[in-house]
């Protein structure tokens, strides 16, 4: 791939999270998606790339822009291109923390197409690599990676989903030892945050969306992490889509390889909201500034990029 498509993405997610920004607190999820969505279409048309869509709002007959299967880009590099253009909507809505703008492109036939139904992961950055297993009891997972961290487990913090189904998880971390932050959405910044210490989250346990576990692992490829996951069909429909992707046995643990494959990819996310790792949007009249980070598997470059953007000058928020 281009090295100059990192920074083509950044302005993508920009104008992601600028337009889906002006819902947040209004209550109105799909409007904030929506805008993100659209102004998200808009750019990527400028890029200069031949993308295919592989992760996106959903089938044709679901979503009118950013399907699986549509083209985008100006023309140039073939690539896999996974995208949320808003990444919390529900977050958005009730001004919450971590909602994102996020893609992620690797080159064609690199990203697993996975389809939309839940996956069991677990995440960890660079120093629990080799030390986790989605197979192993947490409890054993969390002395691992204390041990690998140099760290007490009472002194680790887990992030999860805050659902029903993560009781017996959540058990198991607190007998453990360990501390919990619970989370309301947007499990792709989550696994990002175990990457970075100075967000203060460790590892990531868990069950969440196919898609988002595609672009969490392309952060934690370029960011050296790991994330494990394993998909969870709930009925033969989604069974059968499982085994229409190549995988003869849909429960097999899909590792970082099965997940991004090769020795390249990027991933720009912009932040709408607040959170550990980037700033929300700012809006200050006609100017508003930008928080993002873009990184790059082959060359492990991780770049934080302040944007501050003339708002009258970006008729349709087309960023340049």
């Amino acid at each position: 791939m281009e090295r100059s498509l990192t920074l083509e993405l950044v302005r993508v997610t920009e104008a992601a999270a600028l337009a889906s920004a002006r819902w947040m607190g209004k209550g109105k999820k799909n409007e904030a998606d929506h805008a993100a969505t659209s102004a998200m279409r808009a750019v990527f048309d400028t890029v200069p790339m031949s993308g295919t869509v592989v992760i996106g709002e959903g089938e044709m007959d679901e979503a009118p822009m950013l399907y699986i299967g549509e083209k985008l880009g100006g023309g140039g590099v073939l690539v896999d291109v996974a995208v949320d253009p808003l990444e919390g909507t529900n977050i958005v809505a009730k001004g919450l923390w971590n909602a994102l703008s996020v893609v992620a492109v690797a080159d064609q036939g690199n990203l697993l197409h996975a389809p939309d139904m839940y996956m069991d992961k677990i995440a960890v950055g660079p120093e629990g690599v080799g030390v986790v297993d989605i197979d192993a009891p947490v409890k054993d997972n969390l002395y691992n990676l204390a041990k690998a961290l140099n760290k007490d487990v009472t002194d680790l913090t887990a992030v999860i989903l805050d659902r029903p189904r993560h009781a017996k998880i959540i058990h198991e971390i607190r007998e453990a030892g360990a501390r919990i932050k619970l989370i309301s959405d947007g499990d792709v910044a989550a696994a990002i945050n175990t990457a970075f210490t100075d967000t203060g989250v460790d590892i990531l346990f868990g069950i969440g969306g196919a898609p988002e576990g595609v672009l969490a692992a392309v952060a934690l490829k370029c960011l050296g992490g790991e994330i494990q996951g394993r998909l969870l069909p709930q009925n033969n429909e989604e069974y059968e889509r499982c085994k229409k992707m190549g995988l003869a046995d849909p429960k097999m643990v899909l590792r970082m390889d099965d997940l991004v494959k090769g020795d390249d990819a990027i991933f720009s996310a912009t932040g709408v909201t607040d959170g550990e790792l980037l700033q929300g949007v700012r809006f200050h009249g006609l100017e508003a500034t930008t928080h993002s980070v873009v990184m790059r598997a082959r060359t492990g470059t991780v770049r934080f990029i302040e944007g501050k953007h003339k708002l009258s000058r970006k008729p349709h928020l087309v960023m340049e």
